[in-house]
């Protein structure tokens, strides 16, 4: 007696794809319209899954010419616009050939996206390190200069040093390591999209606990940038321990006006 649809579907949903193969054959001979679908279905997800292989394998291009680095670091900052909170600098050291599926620019990614793609860079990389410049250091210094000092602060957090960094469009200053400044970087550098990832999910966490502390300003859900209520909140209730004073002047130069 043959198997129903149901009972063939569950039995690819149970099967390894590496094994799809053998119920290929199994199945090919069977003129049911349902069993079909399913053949033709399981094919196009094996296609979906190769074309990510082959963009993940892509974004290996840069790591790949510099192949000859053993431990080569990629570096992303999260957190130069907002009106409140750190900056955040993350550097990223993966083993040579690492494969992280769906890895991308952490700005493409949706939140779920990004948490378990977190989770998978700490599992596989070889040396994390994360960097914060302060509200104070940013607005004693400038964002760009706050940026900087958080990328070197990320690099000797690892507990490895890198033999190279790839970095996200910058030359950082004062770090005698070589660098390659790569423009949108986090989409091209597997290194600096897991750098990128990381910093990003550890600032919005950090963002979320200063929400609980400063609930009016609904840091959780706009992270410290100039969201409407973000900008309505800081008018009626002024500035808290967090805000950067040099990048809320105006805001509130408008409203005493």
């Amino acid at each position: 007696m043959s198997k129903s649809i149901k009972e063939i579907k569950q039995q690819f949903e149970q099967t390894a794809m590496e094994q799809w193969k053998t119920l290929y054959e199994q199945y090919e001979n069977d003129e049911r319209a349902g069993v079909q679908k399913i053949i033709l279905d399981c094919h196009k997800k094996e296609e979906k899954l190769q074309k990510e292989k082959e963009r993940v394998a892509k974004m290996r291009e840069y790591e790949d010419t510099y192949c000859a680095c053993e431990y080569i670091c990629g570096i992303d900052e999260v957190g130069r616009g907002p009106l409140a909170g750190p900056v955040v600098a993350g550097a990223v050291i993966l083993p040579k050939d690492c494969e992280i599926l769906y890895i991308n620019d952490s700005k493409k990614l949706s939140e779920k996206q990004r948490e378990a793609l977190y989770e998978e860079i700490y599992e596989k990389a070889i040396a994390v390190g994360i960097g914060m410049a302060s509200v104070e250091t940013i607005d004693e210094i400038n964002i760009l200069q706050a940026t900087y000092q958080a990328m070197r602060m990320a690099i000797s957090n690892l507990k490895i040093r890198p033999d190279l960094l790839l970095n996200d469009a910058v030359t950082i200053p004062e770090v005698e390591i070589p660098q390659v400044p790569i423009i949108k970087g986090d989409a091209k550098s597997i290194s600096i999209a897991a750098a990128s990832i990381v910093a990003k999910v550890t600032r919005d966490r950090l963002m979320e606990e200063y929400d609980k502390i400063y609930p009016e300003y609904a840091f959780a859900s706009n992270k410290g940038y100039g969201s409407k209520v973000h900008t309505d909140a800081l008018k009626q209730y002024g500035p808290c321990e967090i805000h950067r004073k040099t990048f809320i002047k105006k805001i509130l130069e408008n409203q005493e006006e």
